[in-house]
Parts: structure tokens; C-alpha cells; sequence
């Protein structure tokens, strides 16, 4: 047989590479590098390359200040707190103490027309030391003593109408203002509260 019945070396048309040419160039086709990238520094992961950052003086002073404000506020709105809760003692401490007079006056006010009988008896002459009768009365007293009650009028005392109910006016010669001539009943108070209003007998100036 012929040379020509051999298989021929197939030639690239057009100037082409053959298909060994193309291997060896895909085997080396890639991106480009940034010549001017050095990558990150030995010891450094490209996690650690970020760039670094620093604070300046207005930063730190802007910082500071709001640390500062921070501050002030929660020291403010502590003081508020304090004051409402203080404020919130004193107002339920007076309402515990004058429902505890309010109470106590509802008591004793049963107990008054006693002690109005036993003072009648000391005007009298009644209440002889050492008997019976006056050492009673001195323990009633003393009770309601402790229970805070305060009996006030006595006759030589100015006129007060908020503490004096006066039921009758007595034109006296020198007198320059008005003045407690007697006392019919005594009154009494319990703190701050009135019991009962003290019945009097006032010395006015006379025409």
C-alpha cells in the first residue's frame, strides 16, 4: 500500500494551537494580580488585614460627655424617686395619724359628759383628797391623758371663736377686749384635732 493510506498529522486550520497547546493554556489562565498588593503580613490571616481605626480627642471628648449626661439623668430620675417615695410616707403617716385621732375622738367623746360631771364635782368641793370619788376621777383623767386628750379654757383666757363657743356676753366695767369670764364646759383636743369646743362665758367692754 501507498504512504498516503497512513494517518496524517492533522494540521490547525487558521493557525489555531492544537488541543495539547489549549491544555497548557487553560492550565494556566487566572486572574491578574494587583502588583502593588503585598497581601497580609506573615503571621496575619485576611481576617486580621482590616484596616485600623482610631478615635480622636472630639470623638473621646463626645463620648465622655455622653457618659456624663448618662450619669446625670439616672442620678436625676433617682433623686425624683426618692423624693416621691419620701413624699409618699409623710402623706400616708398623716393619714395613719389623723385616722388614729379621728378614731380616738369617736371613743372619748362617749367619755365627756364623765369628765363634765367630774369637774362640776371639783367646783363643788366634791372631790375630797384621799376619797373615793377623787381617786377615781384621777384615773379617768389620767387615761384619757394618755390617750392624748387635752383639756384647755380656764377663765382669764383671750376669746378665740375657733376654740371658744361663747354662750353668753357679760358687759364688764374695765374690760378692753374680750375675755373668758367662765368656763361652763372645757374643751378638749386631740392633737391637732378639736374634740370639742370649750362653752363660755365672755367678758366684753361694757358701753
Amino acid at each position: 500500500m501507498s504512504d498516503q493510506n497512513e494517518n496524517p498529522v492533522e494540521e490547525p486550520l487558521n493557525g489555531g494551537s492544537s488541543a495539547g497547546d489549549a491544555n497548557a493554556a487553560g492550565e494556566n489562565t487566572g486572574f491578574a494580580e494587583d502588583p502593588g498588593y503585598d497581601g497580609p503580613a506573615e503571621g496575619d490571616s485576611f481576617e486580621d488585614a482590616d484596616v485600623e481605626t482610631s478615635l480622636t480627642d472630639a470623638d473621646l471628648s463626645f463620648l465622655e460627655k455622653a457618659e456624663s449626661d448618662l450619669a446625670a439623668e439616672r442620678l436625676a430620675d433617682l433623686q425624683r424617686v426618692t423624693a416621691e417615695y419620701a413624699n409618699y410616707r409623710k402623706r400616708t403617716e398623716a393619714n395613719r395619724e389623723i385616722e388614729r385621732e379621728r378614731v380616738i375622738s369617736d371613743t372619748v367623746k362617749i367619755l365627756l359628759p364623765v369628765l363634765d360631771d367630774i369637774d362640776r364635782a371639783e367646783k363643788h368641793g366634791d372631790l375630797a383628797e384621799g376619797s373615793a370619788l377623787a381617786a377615781i376621777a384621777g384615773k379617768l383623767r389620767g387615761v384619757t391623758e394618755r390617750l392624748g386628750l387635752v383639756a384647755y379654757g380656764a377663765a382669764g383666757d383671750v376669746f378665740d371663736p375657733n376654740q371658744h363657743e361663747a354662750i353668753l356676753q357679760q358687759p364688764t366695767p374695765g374690760a378692753t377686749a374680750e375675755t373668758v369670764l367662765d368656763v361652763v364646759e372645757t374643751g378638749y383636743m386631740l392633737g391637732l384635732t378639736q374634740v370639742r369646743a370649750a362653752k363660755v362665758v365672755v367678758a366684753v367692754p361694757a358701753d
